[in-house]
C-alpha cells in the first residue's frame, strides 16, 4: 500500500527559504508603493491584474510571463482592448443603443478580453493578468488616469525585475 503524506510546505522552501521570504517581501513592497498612487480601489479587475502581474515578477521571474516584453505588452495590448470596447462599443451611439440590454453590455466585457487573448497571442506578448485589465478598462468608465497608472506600474515591475534580475529566483 503507498504511503501518503500531506506536504504542506514546498520542499524548495524547507531547504532555503531566503528566496521565498526576501522576494515576496519586495513584491509586498513594489506593489504597496504602487498602490499608494491609486486614489480610489474601484478598479478591483485592475488592481487584481496588477497584483498577479506582481506574483509572475516576484515568484516565476524566470517564466516567458515575467519576461518585459510581455508584461508591458500584454497590458499594452490589454488597455488598447478594454479602452476599444469602452469607448467604441459602450460610448456613443453604440453604447447607447445597447445600454439597456445588460447581456450585450456583458458581451462587451467578454469581448474585451476575447480580443485581448487573440491580440497577446498573435503578438507574441501573453500576459494572462493583462486580460483583467482589459476586462477592467471595459467596464468603468475610461480614463487617461487609469491607462496611465497601468501603463507605469507594468514599467515600473519590469524595472525592478531587470535591476534584481541576477537575484530572483523561481519559487514556483
Amino acid at each position: 500500500m503507498k504511503k501518503i503524506t500531506l506536504q504542506i510546505f514546498d520542499k524548495q522552501f524547507i531547504r532555503s527559504p531566503k528566496n521565498f521570504i526576501i522576494q515576496s517581501l519586495v513584491g509586498t513592497v513594489v506593489l504597496a508603493v504602487i498602490l499608494y498612487f491609486v486614489e480610489t480601489l474601484t478598479h478591483a479587475a485592475i488592481v487584481a491584474a496588477l497584483g498577479s502581474s506582481t506574483f509572475i515578477v516576484f515568484a516565476m521571474p524566470q517564466s516567458m510571463a515575467a519576461q518585459p516584453r510581455r508584461l508591458v505588452g500584454g497590458h499594452i495590448v490589454g488597455v488598447l482592448c478594454g479602452s476599444l470596447c469602452s469607448l467604441v462599443l459602450l460610448g456613443g451611439p453604440i453604447g447607447r443603443m445597447i445600454s439597456g440590454w445588460e447581456f450585450t453590455t456583458l458581451f462587451v466585457y467578454a469581448l474585451a478580453v476575447g480580443l485581448s487573448i487573440l491580440l497577446m497571442a498573435l503578438t507574441n506578448t501573453e500576459h494572462p493578468p493583462a486580460a483583467g485589465t482589459a476586462l477592467g478598462i471595459a467596464a468603468h468608465e475610461w480614463s487617461y488616469q487609469v491607462v496611465l497608472f497601468i501603463l507605469l506600474s507594468v514599467v515600473v515591475l519590469a524595472v525592478i525585475r531587470a535591476l534584481l534580475r541576477s537575484r530572483l529566483k523561481d519559487l514556483v
